[in-house]
């Protein structure tokens, strides 16, 4: 946020940010979708606007509420129908980066 809100209050508009944020905090925090939904939303958008660092986040955050590999395969399977190329790749890249190494490469969760 601090560093969105320099630029905003060197050009005098700072309430627009921060009224962005709380905005934000509100939706995201007050979510019925809960911690796993909204981080698989949010993984599955950003890869359709190549915001792959973002994206990053986002996957790490839906494994963290307890979503699987899976649950983001799913979700870059799902931007390939919505969004095309090149957010399955990406997500699929994302997916491989953060699947645990294995032996067996059995099925993902």
């Amino acid at each position: 946020m601090e560093d969105r809100l320099r630029p905003a209050r060197g050009f005098g508009r700072p309430s627009t940010e921060e009224a962005s944020t709380a905005l934000r905090h509100l939706v995201l925090a007050d979510s019925p979708l809960g911690d796993r939904v909204q981080q698989l939303v949010h993984f599955g958008q950003l890869p359709a606007r190549c915001r792959a660092e973002p994206a990053r986040i986002h996957a790490r955050g839906a494994l963290h509420a307890g979503a699987g590999i899976a649950d983001l395969i799913g979700v870059a399977e799902t931007a390939l129908i919505t969004s095309g190329t090149p957010s399955y790749p990406l997500g699929l890249e994302i997916a491989a980066e953060l699947r645990p190494d294995d032996d067996d490469h059995g099925p993902v969760r």
